[in-house]
């Protein structure tokens, strides 16, 4: 199973971006995104962004990955 997560990209420099969600940040590439600007939200997968996510669509994820991240602890 594969797992893709929503990050906000915060910076950008070239083809590499640091996004972030959830207190987290991790560095990505962005090569498949054509024109890519701070402030958009995308989905990662193996560090990559793949597809761009409306505001609302990544908000509602982000929820749910906390939602689950708080039924672990």
């Amino acid at each position: 199973m594969c797992l893709a997560i929503p990050l906000k990209l915060v910076e950008i420099d070239g083809k590499e971006a640091l996004g972030e969600a959830l207190g987290m940040k991790r560095k990505i590439r962005v090569d498949f995104i054509g024109e890519p600007k701070v402030g958009e939200y995308v989905m990662v997968h193996a560090g990559f962004a793949i597809e761009r996510l409306e505001e609302s669509r990544a908000l509602e994820d982000m929820a749910a990955w906390e939602e689950m991240k708080n039924a672990l602890e």
